[in-house]
């Protein structure tokens, strides 16, 4: 999918602040997915990797690890948000991640993205922070909120 929207230079990326950048298509989490997560990361916990004990356990099926939840947050803005005419873009960090609602194997989410705001730091650059809530579909609760801070350069 291409993005919703384009961002060609830093005045373009500037003029964003306060920009309420829609939501994605819902994307299923699927068990692989889940599995190969935790086997990228060694976390086989059997909540995540076990569909029959998990079946029993606090949630009634395997839930997606958070950091995978967060992870999915990249591939996702590249479906609301690209830029263009940057020498370089970098993720700077994340302030405020929380995990509110469990995803679980089956479920639907998306991301809804908010341009908080876009100030100019050092060496000809942009600062965007971006507030992004991971939605899973039937649940009011997100599965994650976080702050995304970004630099893109001339």
């Amino acid at each position: 999918m291409t993005a919703f929207r384009t961002a060609t230079g830093l005045d373009e990326i500037k003029a964003l602040a306060g920009a309420d950048l829609g939501r994605t298509d819902w994307l299923e989490i699927t068990q692989d997915r889940v599995d190969t997560f935790a086997d990228a990361t060694g976390d086989h916990q059997w909540i995540h990797t076990d569909p029959e004990r998990a079946a029993t356990g606090p949630f009634g099926a395997t839930i997606a690890h958070g950091y995978l939840t967060l992870s999915l947050i990249i591939p996702l803005f590249n479906q609301l948000l690209a830029v263009r005419g940057t020498s370089m873009s970098v993720n700077y960090g994340l302030d405020r991640v929380r995990f509110p609602h469990p995803v679980k194997v089956g479920a639907k989410i998306r991301l809804h993205g908010v341009v908080e705001s876009v100030e100019e730091v050092r060496n000809n650059g942009v600062e965007t922070r971006l507030a992004f809530t991971v939605e899973v579909e039937g649940s009011d609760k997100p599965a994650c909120a976080a702050q995304a801070i970004y630099r893109h350069y001339a």
